[in-house]
């Protein structure tokens, strides 16, 4: 296959053991993977060498707010950043918190969040991210369980975190505010015999302490990173510095090898959150590379005019950003005049032939891109050169859509917590590569295991089965669940519970979950991942949850309909009300619903696999109800509780 190099041959199964197709990796690494960075031995390295290398380069930026008005990015250099760090370090060490001590941090993305896991990283302490999307209850479970002593808190979530207490008392003694503190917190926190601290009183706790950094190994764990189960209690993720190092070493080549590399003049927008590995690691690269890193305000709202002042160059996103951006394109596009619609349709269908055809997107466009598609551009801030997509799958028609109006290289990413983010990429100018994850990183191996119930052969004609890892970026374990980490790491191999396809030019397309698989009362196995994302690429359909169980014989769903496309409709075909009342129309699902049979039959989906019956609800699956995790996976159990009458009543309606 294109882009693979061959590693291990594949073999047959036994009664015990599913039968594994061949280990590959990525052609960029056929004569090895990248050999470590001299002198790069931790995540503190990775700083402190920036800094050597670029003491005045911009390194952190914020926008100033005067008058309740945001203003233009304020910088502080590498050089600037350090010596705050260095104070930090001082202060967290004159409170006897040493080298593998925990440390949390809370709250949105900000220069003082960088500056406590930069301080965390100089003196061996783990890094405990909090996430900012999850409630009490983890955050409580996340202080306790990973023993946190201290930690750095945004300002508006110390109320999340004193709701901690006492119980996250048993080990936190300090809590230090990313800014200022009010008199009832302080009063809140002395009465459970805590310490409480403003970011400028906390930078001169040291004083003139002077404390050696300790040295730091590679295999030392850098931070422990909660996920955010789709069941249960969240899992701690051990990340070493070897996982981040390794993932950076490949991450370069690889930019490297496609001549896309990051310089000092690449700026970054942060704003995905801090706490998962996919911008942790991103940014890490920024750093790496004494690029600049400039933060949002917190706000989606104003996040595309944060972009349009701060000018990146690098755009990394989740897919229900990049669906946002989409619908506002489209909604921008239908409310323009005859004439800017024929000619927005003129060029997209003559830059998408030419990219189709092979051309790269920068020569694909021809006079388009300035007469049309510099506005989208300029939108995004206009110097944003490359788009990645990250976190979960992006529907193939944004993807595409994307590729043609941004005048960037619009890149899918696949990577987990355990794998340290970065497993696979796709590369730039391969429209081939539309809608898959891409090619390995070259710093690990990759390989299908079968999965005999799904009926997913991994050495069949089109390879298909769970997705497995190796290599150096694979996570050290769960904190303090051994069983864990024996299911999913076997022989050095991480088993994902993704299920994925070889693609004959040596990409990858997650087709499935391993373990969202049930069986409907006729006994046959549904493949329910499989399915939403097929349904996923009616334009009617903006989110899908289809449901089933062993008692019915056949499938439902809850869809978040796309407004759009429903209005048009419903607007040519006489039917009037808002959208909700449009949700509620029995002609608006009988609609749906023929539109998903016609569309079962094109993609050849079995009787069974067709959705009978259909709830539309207006409003979007949120994190706010609890039916996705941060990173906008759903969350089965919690979404089947929350409809469960709808469900019973579909069901008795329809039998």
């Amino acid at each position: 296959m294109k882009h693979l190099v061959e590693v291990e041959k594949g073999r047959e199964g036994t009664n015990k053991t599913p039968s594994v197709g061949p280990a590959y990796r990525s052609a960029f690494a056929k004569d090895g993977f990248p050999p470590p960075i001299p002198g790069l031995d931790s995540c503190w390295d990775i700083f402190r060498l920036a800094v050597e290398k670029y003491p005045n380069s911009q390194m952190l930026g914020r926008r100033q707010i005067v008058d309740g008005k945001a203003g233009e990015y304020t910088w502080q250099s590498y050089k600037d950043v350090y010596d705050i760090v260095m104070k930090l370090g001082t202060s967290i060490r004159s409170l006897g918190i040493k080298k593998g001590g925990r440390c949390g941090i809370y709250g949105a993305n900000c220069p003082e969040w960088i500056m406590s896991m930069e301080a965390c990283n100089a003196h061996g302490i783990y890094c405990v991210p909090l996430y900012d999307t999850l409630g009490a209850g983890a955050v409580e479970f996340i202080l306790c369980h990973a023993e946190v002593e201290i930690a750095f808190v945004e300002e508006k979530k110390i109320g999340e975190l004193l709701k901690t207490l006492p119980a996250s008392a048993k080990f936190l003694k300090t809590i230090v505010s990313f800014d200022k503190v009010k008199p009832e917190q302080r009063e809140e926190v002395e009465k459970h015999g805590l310490a409480i601290y403003e970011w400028d009183d906390f930078l001169l706790v040291g004083g003139d302490k002077q404390y050696d950094l300790p040295v730091k190994e590679k295999d030392d764990i850098c931070t422990i990173m909660y996920t955010s189960g789709t069941t249960g209690d969240p899992k701690g993720v051990l990340i070493s510095n070897r996982s981040i190092i390794s993932v950076i070493a490949g991450l370069k080549l690889l930019l490297e090898s496609v001549n896309e590399e990051v310089g000092v003049g690449d700026v970054y927008m942060s704003y995905l959150p801090l706490a998962h590995i996919f911008d942790r690691v991103v940014e890490e690269i920024f750093i790496y590379h004494g690029a600049s890193i400039g933060f949002w305000r917190g706000d989606v709202k104003g996040l595309v005019e944060d972009m349009g002042v701060l000018k990146p160059t690098i755009f990394c996103a989740v897919p229900r950003v990049l669906d946002r951006i989409y619908s506002g394109l489209q909604a921008k596009i239908s409310a323009g005049g005859f004439l800017k619609k024929a000619l927005f349709g003129i060029g997209y269908n003559y830059k998408k032939g030419n990219i189709f055809k092979g051309a790269k997107h920068q020569d694909a466009g021809f006079v388009f891109d300035k007469l049309v598609f510099s506005k989208v551009k300029g939108g995004l801030g206009g110097r944003v050169r490359v788009i990645l997509s990250g976190a979960a799958p992006l529907a193939k028609h944004v993807e595409e859509f994307m590729r043609v109006v941004t005048c960037a290289h619009v890149l899918q990413g696949y990577g987990l917590t355990e794998t340290c983010a970065a497993t696979m990429v796709s590369l730039p100018n391969d429209i081939s590569m539309l809608g898959t994850v891409g090619p390995p990183v070259p710093n690990i191996d990759v390989r299908l295991e079968s999965v005999p119930e799904m009926g997913y052969d991994a050495l069949g004609t089109t390879p298909r089965g769970e997705i497995c890892i190796r290599g150096e970026s694979i996570f050290s374990g769960y904190y303090k669940r051994d069983d864990l980490t024996q299911e999913v790491l076997v022989d050095g191999w991480f088993h994902t519970g993704d299920v994925g396809e070889w693609q004959p030019n040596g990409s990858m397309k997650i087709i499935d979950r391993k373990k969202n698989i049930f069986k409907l009362s006729q006994g046959e196995y549904v493949a329910v991942e499989n399915l939403e994302n097929i349904y996923g690429n009616l334009p009617e359909i903006d989110s899908i949850w289809v449901y089933g169980n062993s008692f019915e014989s056949f499938l439902i769903a809850v869809i978040n309909p796309n407004r759009q496309a429903i209005e048009n409709w419903a607007q040519s075909n006489g039917i009037s009300g808002d959208f909700e009342a449009l949700c509620g129309n029995p002609k608006v699902k009988e609609y749906i619903l023929g539109q998903i049979s016609s569309f079962a039959k094109e993609k050849k989906l079995k009787g069974f696999e067709v959705i009978k019956a259909v709830h539309l609800d207006p409003e979007p699956f949120d994190i706010e109800r609890d039916l996705l995790t941060p990173t906008y996976k759903k969350k089965r159990p919690q979404l089947l509780k929350y409809y469960q009458d709808v469900i019973n009543g579909l069901y008795q309606s329809n039998k």
